[in-house]
């Protein structure tokens, strides 16, 4: 089973599962995000086959570059350290276990959901 987790902390419900005939395009880290076709997804789901892996958080930054307007979702090894960069490349959301749920709980991930707040660009900015 998997855990959903969102801006507000560990969803209820799938947020991507609105419409049972969603077109779902799973990505592994390795795909070159240049050659995807995402005509007709309203969902992506990109693959994070390890917390060092960081391959997806430039996957999911160059799906939205090159106009991918629907659910962008982080799956797999993804940590609450990473959740801020995860929602800064694009990502609406990010699906983890329950075995990682259970080690990082909601307080955890909700803690860094205030990701437009505290990152270097906006410190910036306001500077």
């Amino acid at each position: 089973m998997t855990v959903i987790v969102t801006d507000q902390g560990f969803a209820a419900t799938d947020p991507a599962a609105a419409t049972p005939e969603a077109q779902v395009l799973t990505l592994p880290s390795d795909t070159n995000p240049r050659e995807v076709d995402f005509a007709g997804a309203s969902l992506v789901r990109v693959e994070f086959p390890s917390f060092a892996d960081g391959r997806g958080f430039t996957i999911g930054r160059e799906l939205r570059q090159r106009g991918f307007t629907g659910h962008l979702r982080a799956t797999g090894h993804v940590i609450s350290d990473q959740y801020a960069m995860a929602r800064r490349c694009g990502f609406d959301d990010v699906e983890i276990s329950d075995e990682l749920a259970a080690r990082q709980p909601q307080e955890q991930w909700k803690f860094r959901a205030d990701w437009q707040s505290h990152c270097y660009q906006s410190r910036l900015r306001h500077a």
